[in-house]
């Protein structure tokens, strides 16, 4: 030990490595969605950046949309679940810009929302898509594209309430942003 040489931080900081990403993303898809918890936060594409800064790993969000309620008790199980995991402290921050869209969710993350009866976004959310009018989704129940929109809102703000023609049932439909 040389003199000035720093014994221990006062936040228990260490360099990181290609390890613990692909461990901290590992904890990430353990990290599920409150409002649809069959997805998770990797499934969504929130989860924009992971790395090493000071010490201590960090994880950068993009809130699904901007005053999600959710937001805040996301970033907490993300801390929480890598802390859980043997990362001391980590760091989440977020980041609005650019803006998170649902083009970023996954395949994955659509086939787990059809399976749990949510219809996933049709199209993508460039302007022609999202002015072009009526969307025809289909009903993740029974696949009938004979559906029709109920309501602009659903369970939250991000869905809207649609019911199948053809097996009567409603689902939510995750609106395209």
């Amino acid at each position: 030990m040389q003199a000035g040489e720093l014994i221990i931080t006062d936040q228990q900081g260490r360099s990181g490595g290609a390890a613990d990403i692909q461990q901290a993303y590992k904890v990430l898809e353990e990290v599920m969605d409150p409002e649809v918890p069959v997805v998770s936060v990797m499934d969504l594409g929130i989860v924009r950046d992971v790395g090493w800064a000071d010490g201590h790993l960090y994880v950068v969000v993009t809130p699904t949309y901007s005053g999600c309620p959710a937001t805040e008790y996301i970033e907490t199980s993300i801390r929480d679940a890598l802390q859980n995991a043997g990362f001391l402290h980590p760091k989440v921050a977020q980041r609005l810009d650019p803006a998170w869209t649902t083009d970023w969710i996954t395949e994955q993350g659509r086939s787990r929302l059809k399976a749990y009866g949510i219809a996933p976004p049709v199209g993508s959310s460039n302007k022609r898509s999202l002015l072009s009018g009526i969307t025809q989704v289909e009903c993740p129940n029974c696949g009938s594209q004979d559906t029709e929109q109920l309501s602009e809102f659903g369970s939250t703000a991000c869905k809207s309430l649609y019911r199948c023609k053809s097996c009567l049932e409603p689902f939510d439909y995750f609106k395209c942003i």
